[in-house]
């Protein structure tokens, strides 16, 4: 009798594994079939029906109106990026959806920093994108984090967020960014010498550490320093955003900028982003079939600017070699460097990125401005909303 009641139990047993793993097929199965009838959804059919974990299911916001898979960037980037400038309208609608269910992932006003209260000095912090290496928190490092959000309780009905592609270059564009509610701008690009075209005014900026290496020389002068400090003090009143933890190497290079706005009192308010930032933003990107490897800097931007700003406007924002009437375009507008991306080797996958940004354009959710503007005139015209 116990040998049988144990093979009738072992029997019981087989079955429910074999139905288990006959159950999760089908599921793997469905959970495809769903990806690829996304890709097909139109905006009247979405439904938003996510949680907030990345790990959870999200209804993806819809990028196309067409189906093809937005994961692989065209044969040819310079004739599908010609975007149409005439008759664009803001599509409130469209923006208040993606804000929302970007909120589902990040939270941007808690995530665009560390606080003060949340570590102490010579806490270790593991790096996000190299988790075997840690640092610690200075006590300078410390001294600067707020206390608060910087971003807290803003709200701007017109943003810019300034990319640094050749793009900008004669476009005659400054006079419009500096128009907006607030500005972006990336890697603490230099603006003085080219203000006709990418405007002076700065609400935040970034500076990933290896700016400090690539524009300053690493400080290896004096004359470098003053360089380095004139830039920091042209930035009176902005937030100076600093992703100190997201690789090893650049440790040091924070902290040099670190003793410099302390030792004169430079007038920034600085931020640190929180160690699930990036994690958090790839996440949003990936349900909605956006095969990312890393965000650059300018989605990220764009990502978290959804949560304070009612329409965002996107300049130099252009990964290709050839503008769209096939004149060469460098890759800064502020250097002689040439684009040369290549899939298999950067951490980034900028042409797919464009090619998602163009398609939130032509929805309305967001503008992209490739041309030129009209120098000295703004537009100061209130934007037709659709419903």
């Amino acid at each position: 009798m116990p040998l049988l009641f144990r093979a009738l139990l072992f029997g019981i047993v087989t079955l429910l594994v074999v139905f288990l793993i006959i159950a999760d097929i089908a599921e793997v199965e469905e959970e495809i079939a769903n990806t690829g009838h996304s890709r097909k959804m139109n905006l009247s059919r979405l439904i938003p029906k996510a949680h907030r974990t990345v790990a959870a299911k999200v209804e993806p916001t819809p990028l196309s109106g067409s189906g093809k898979d937005v994961s692989h960037p065209p044969p040819n980037c310079n004739n599908t990026a010609k975007l149409p400038s005439n008759n664009w309208t803001f599509n409130k609608t469209l923006s208040k959806l993606i804000r929302k269910n970007i909120l589902r992932f990040l939270d941007p006003e808690r995530d665009i920093s560390i606080l003060k209260g949340t570590l102490k000095p010579g806490d270790v912090i593991h790096y996000v994108f190299d988790r075997q290496s840690t640092t610690n928190i200075s006590e300078n490092l410390y001294r600067l984090l707020p206390t608060a959000s910087p971003m807290k309780n803003q709200h701007h009905r017109r943003c810019a967020i300034v990319g640094n592609s050749g793009i900008l270059l004669n476009s005659s564009c400054g006079a419009e960014i500096d128009s907006h509610d607030f500005v972006i701008r990336c890697n603490l690009a230099p603006v003085e010498q080219y203000s006709g075209d990418v405007g002076w005014r700065t609400n935040l900026v970034t500076m990933n550490p290896s700016v400090v290496q690539r524009a300053f020389q690493d400080l290896a002068s004096e004359e470098w320093r003053e360089r380095f400090l004139q830039r920091l003090q042209s930035l009176s009143g902005s937030v100076l955003w600093i992703p100190a933890f997201m690789a090893k190497g650049g440790e040091e290079r924070v902290e040099w900028a670190i003793r410099l706005i302390l030792l004169h009192t430079v007038n920034v308010r600085t931020a640190i982003p929180s160690l699930r930032l990036l994690h958090a933003v790839r996440g949003y990107w990936l349900t909605n079939n956006v095969h990312i490897k890393r965000p650059t800097t300018g989605l990220l931007m764009y990502t978290m600017a959804t949560r304070f700003c009612e329409e965002i406007h996107l300049y130099g924002f252009w990964p290709f070699p050839l503008d769209p009437q096939g004149k060469p375009v460098s890759y800064h507008y502020y250097d002689t460097l040439k684009y040369e991306y290549t899939s298999s080797s950067s951490p980034h996958t900028m042409p797919l990125e464009f090619r998602t940004l163009s398609r939130l354009h032509r929805q309305g959710a967001l503008r992209l401005h490739t041309g030129t503007c009209n120098a000295g005139k703004p537009t100061q015209r209130e934007p037709q909303s659709k419903q």
